[in-house]
């Protein structure tokens, strides 16, 4: 499910006035803290949440540049990444925005447009 766009308004208070959001997930981190994962196009932006309550971001946890992978992803039992140390949990619905983020960052990893034409 899209985060929703009242969620992402809140999010740009967050972010530098000229970013420009490219993907938002939402995540966990010790069962219990939530924060939504904000990549731009200039920096990986991690907001926790208020406590108990996911849908509503407080402070920014970390900023990291944009060159970051995300990635990979641990699919084994339920979808897991590391970014700053952590260890965050993610619904596995979010995992494709996470790889497409990645493969932002690797030249020619993406297919030719076929209506851009050669």
């Amino acid at each position: 499910m899209p985060v929703p766009s009242a969620v992402r308004a809140r999010l740009r208070g967050f972010l530098p006035v000229d970013a420009e959001i490219r993907y938002v997930f939402p995540a966990t981190w010790n069962d219990s803290a939530s924060c939504y994962v904000v990549v731009t196009n200039t920096s990986v932006v991690v907001v926790a949440n208020r406590r108990f309550r996911k849908k509503h971001p407080h402070q920014v946890w970390r900023v990291f540049p944009r060159e970051v992978r995300i990635g990979p992803v641990d699919t084994h039992l339920s979808p897991t990444f590391e970014l700053g140390g952590r260890e965050f949990l993610v619904d596995e619905e979010y995992v494709p925005v996470i790889n497409a983020a990645d493969a932002e960052l690797a030249p020619g990893a993406l297919p030719p447009d076929p209506m851009w034409g050669e």
